[in-house]
């Protein structure tokens, strides 16, 4: 699935993180659609409490929502989420790769993030995608795809 990710974005503090910097690097990046809801605090707290397990199998983990920096840092602080949480407030990123667009909110179809999950390797490309995921359960389904 050759999709190559490209960014350059702030993460909770207000540093630019990028893709580029990534480079040589294997991470897990998964998009929430708002930090402090429900869904959003249980998978990013179930990928807080696998972290270890990602990062043994030489993995980072990667929040992103369109949020700004201070939402985020907000939610890192009071969930103690111990990796990076990027805005990308003009949802450029998620359109990249098929994270943004119609979705069904409550029996309406609304535009807005759909909650994805991608594995990217070494060299900046996505190696498996998983789109369109529920927030419960997700985290070790991916954690059993990369760990066995």
């Amino acid at each position: 699935m050759e999709e190559r990710v490209t960014f350059e974005l702030e993460n909770q503090d207000g540093e630019l993180v990028s893709s580029e910097e990534l480079l040589g690097q294997k991470y897990v990046m998964f998009f929430y659609p708002r930090a402090m809801t429900p869904g959003c605090t249980t998978e990013s707290c179930d990928f807080r409490d696998n972290y270890s397990d990602f990062e043994s199998a030489g993995y980072q983990v990667i929040g992103v929502s369109p949020d700004p920096p201070s939402r985020n840092l907000r939610f890192k602080e009071k969930e103690a989420l111990n990796f990076d949480l990027l805005s990308d407030e003009d949802h450029q990123l998620a359109e990249s790769l098929g994270a943004w667009g119609a979705k069904k909110l409550y029996g309406k179809v609304a535009e807005g993030l759909i909650r994805s999950t991608f594995v990217v390797d070494e060299k900046g490309e996505v190696v498996t995608a998983y789109r369109n995921v529920q927030a419960k359960g997700h985290v070790s389904r991916v954690r059993q795809d990369l760990l066995g």
